[in-house]
């Protein structure tokens, strides 16, 4: 029996941020994991969610503050280093869930707010997943999310590796979550007081091939484009090629830059 194709979009997902070892590359979004707690306003005593935690750096940032936290993430690779980081934080209490943004485990309105950094957006249908996280949401409570400017660094190599690996029909592209007009409509008349900012993630490198390199070996989208690439080494060339000159724009003083939007506002 075939699989239905975003339930084998999703599988792939999951192998593909198994891939390589994420928690080295997530430990540069600590910092704007402090920004997004901080600009959602989450306090103490506060039911939070964490969307697509990842290797937990957003839920056992908002449970530092005193926020009795739950983070969910569809891979089980990433939720194991989110376990082991929320330990040596002396956090055992976050309640850890596998699961999918688009399906999530919680009766409506569970949490006073709901966040995702760079999680979310690479749900397949993202009016699924926006109804979802808003509806875990009790009314008057916040949610907040960082996500890539398509224009900016990684929304141009999310871009690019579009190019040579276009992805299955039905699929949103995660970059479109950086366009403020596109999330001013998703979100639509559910909430209010929207609010957006940007910030920047810097990761050191020494050239563009430094870092390239490093997400090649570390990120899960990179890794699986050069095994998706490696019978095609002239494809695998230019695809490089074309990668070192994105990063060479953003790479000064020794650091490169990564834009990053932060969207904020109020269910209704």
């Amino acid at each position: 029996m075939n699989m239905d194709p975003i339930e084998q979009f999703k599988s792939k997902q999951r192998e593909t941020w198994t891939m390589g070892n994420f928690g080295d590359m997530a430990v540069f979004t600590t910092p704007v994991a402090g920004h997004l707690v901080r600009y959602a306003g989450v306090t103490g005593g506060q039911a939070v969610l964490d969307v697509g935690t990842g290797t937990g750096v957003v839920a056992i940032t908002a449970r530092r503050i005193g926020a009795r936290v739950t983070g969910l993430d569809l891979t089980p690779a990433l939720l194991a280093q989110a376990r082991a980081s929320a330990t040596l934080a002396d956090h055992d209490d976050i309640d850890w869930h596998e699961g999918d943004a688009e399906a999530l485990p919680f009766p409506d309105a569970s949490f006073d707010v709901v966040l995702s950094q760079f999680g979310h957006m690479f749900a397949p249908r993202p009016e699924v997943a926006v109804s979802e996280m808003l509806r875990v949401l009790k009314p008057g409570g916040t949610i907040a999310f960082a996500t890539w400017p398509g224009e900016q660094l990684i929304g141009r190599q999310f871009s690019l590796i579009a190019k040579y690996i276009p992805p299955p029909p039905g699929v949103a592209s995660p970059v479109q979550w950086g366009d403020v007009g596109v999330v001013r409509q998703r979100l639509g008349d559910s909430v209010t007081r929207l609010h957006q900012e940007r910030g920047i993630m810097g990761i050191p490198a020494l050239t563009p091939r430094h870092l390239r390199l490093f997400q090649e070996a570390k990120a899960g989208p990179f890794v699986r484009t050069v095994q998706a690439l490696q019978s095609d080494p002239a494809r695998l060339e230019a695809w490089r090629n074309e990668m070192d000159e994105i990063l060479g724009e953003y790479l000064h003083d020794n650091v490169v830059r990564h834009e990053y939007l932060l969207t904020r506002a109020i269910k209704v």
